[in-house]
């Protein structure tokens, strides 16, 4: 968006509409089906018009995903050092859990880069992810020796509760088919939380 000034409020209501627009077009088309002419639509803008905001969709997606990854992250940087090891692992567990049923089309995006390759967002994942996941993991490593938790593998653990918590995001039609009428999330909770008390428990 051109000009130094500060946005006025119509700007800011306009470019907030963009990227909630973005988020629906790219979590269900992907970064190649979504086109600019779906987003404007769908932020009832013109085509025109949103590109006043930003030049390209490349510019837009990029957009999407960095105010993604910062709330992607907040869970696992959350993991206090000082805290009990176990209720720590399984707080985060459950934050992750909500996300993927507060957050499904964040989740759905993410996945979606990465399956492609993430030709937009791997610096970050090599650098920030792999920094932060590399500082938790160096805990995980010390609860263990402690005594604290169970001895597992730190980042497969890791790798674990990224997976089951966030298919219930990105396999939602799938799960549903299966429950019918049951909400996915009424018994997973419950389920994880047993699943990695036992696994974890010393």
């Amino acid at each position: 968006m051109p000009s130094n000034r500060a946005p006025t409020r119509i700007q800011k209501k306009n470019r907030a509409a963009i990227l909630e627009a973005a988020l629906d077009v790219f979590s269900a088309q992907g970064f190649r089906g979504a086109t600019l002419d779906q987003i404007a639509s769908a932020a009832g803008l013109s085509k025109p018009n949103l590109l006043y905001y930003f030049p390209s969709k490349e510019a837009i997606h990029q957009a999407v995903l960095a105010r993604l990854l910062d709330t992607w992250l907040d869970p696992l940087r959350a993991i206090d050092p000082d805290g009990d090891p176990l209720e720590e692992i399984l707080a985060y567990v459950r934050r992750k859990l909500q996300m993927s049923r507060d957050y499904p089309r964040e989740s759905r995006l993410f996945a979606n880069e990465i399956v492609q390759g993430a030709p937009r967002i791997e610096p970050v994942l090599s650098r920030d992810l792999k920094s932060l996941v590399d500082e938790k993991t160096t805990l995980i490593e010390t609860w263990m020796r402690q005594g604290r938790i169970a001895q597992v593998h730190p980042y497969h653990l890791v790798f674990s509760i990224w997976s089951l918590t966030q298919h219930y995001a990105d396999f939602d039609v799938q799960i549903r088919a299966v429950l019918g009428d049951e909400d996915p999330f009424d018994a997973a909770p419950a389920f994880i939380d047993t699943l990695y008390r036992r696994l974890l428990a010393p």
